[in-house]
């Protein structure tokens, strides 16, 4: 039987290692324009980890659907027995980024109690969120985005010209972008990484005051698990394509396909996360390899204890092999 406690601060430990070894191996492909590459050695890494952890453990966002990934599925159990825990996970978020051997690819893991994350088809979601100071602020996610942008200045009491907007980089964001320069916004376009966007909303020297755009779903639940430790607020909404995405959304108990998502909807109960660089980035430094020697930089944090911790570890490359 599960305990309040179940994510204790071992589990939190053993969290930061996985983040570190999908990290380790994929920092191996940087560079290298490798795409798949580099996400496969971050899966196989993962993968392994995780399957010598004391845990009974159910992958709810995965790599995608069965029959499109092999490993690290939706519905996949990973652990070698224990407390039953929901997870969410991203390898390798940024798999171009780190192929090109850009800025902000990390490594993303998050747990919960069983039933704690939204379990929803790999698929598009349309994602407004913004940081602790602003929680209190409230919003229609589905009205204009000027509207929303203006709303936002007069609440947080920022000028509109100094309100920074991120947002994915991506031809079906010309409408949203064109609208946000009418405001007078500034906006900080990024190539990926909607995971660590987000996040930098909570972090005031992050330069990020608002996260708007269509990203993965998957994103959207690591997104809400971060902000569930560190405050923040996020809306969301699944973006459907076709009739078959409605049903298998179904299947998996989603019967609203119009409902607007909070924090907790997509992340509740007791949750943990860790994430660790692959790359540099705003959150965290990359993985740095000098002979035998490799660095890496992590954050663990956990929604109970609001505690937020950074890491930075030291591997022997002599002791530890990496999974390439």
């Amino acid at each position: 039987m599960m305990t309040k406690n179940f994510l204790d601060r071992n589990l939190a430990l053993e969290a930061v290692r996985v983040t570190e070894s999908a990290a380790l191996s994929s920092s191996l492909h940087m560079g290298k324009g490798n795409e798949k590459a580099a996400d496969q050695a971050a899966v196989n890494a993962m993968r392994d980890f995780l399957n010598n952890l004391s845990i009974s453990g159910r992958v709810i966002i995965g790599e995608g659907e069965r029959d499109k990934a092999p490993m690290l599925y939706i519905g996949e159990m990973v652990g070698k027995g224990g407390p039953k825990v929901d997870i969410a996970l991203d390898p390798l978020e940024g798999t171009t980024i780190t192929a090109k051997g850009g800025e902000n690819a990390l490594s993303v893991l998050a747990m919960a109690e069983e039933g704690g994350f939204l379990h929803s088809p790999d698929m598009y979601m349309h994602k407004i969120a913004y940081g602790k100071r602003y929680e209190d602020f409230n919003l229609d996610p589905e009205s204009p985005y000027d509207d929303i942008i203006k709303k936002f200045s007069k609440f947080s009491d920022i000028n509109i010209e100094n309100i920074v907007v991120c947002i994915l980089d991506r031809t079906r964001h010309k409408k949203l972008i064109d609208t946000v320069r009418s405001t007078g916004a500034r906006i900080k376009l990024i190539p990926d990484g909607d995971v660590s966007a987000v996040i930098a909303t909570s972090f005031e020297d992050s330069g990020v005051d608002i996260y708007i755009g269509v990203g993965g779903s998957p994103e959207g639940v690591l997104a809400a698990a971060a902000l569930r430790c560190i405050g923040g607020k996020i809306f969301a909404k699944l973006c459907f394509d076709d009739e078959k995405q409605i049903e298998r959304a179904k299947t998996m108990g989603i019967n609203d396909i119009n409902k607007i998502y909070q924090t907790n909807d997509l992340a509740s109960g007791d949750v943990m996360f860790s994430a660790t660089g692959v790359t540099d980035g705003t959150l965290l430094k990359g993985v740095l390899i000098k002979e035998n020697q490799a660095t890496t930089h992590s954050v663990v944090m956990r929604s109970k204890s609001k505690t937020v911790r950074y890491v930075s570890a030291t591997h022997n490359l002599e002791l530890k092999h990496i999974i390439s």
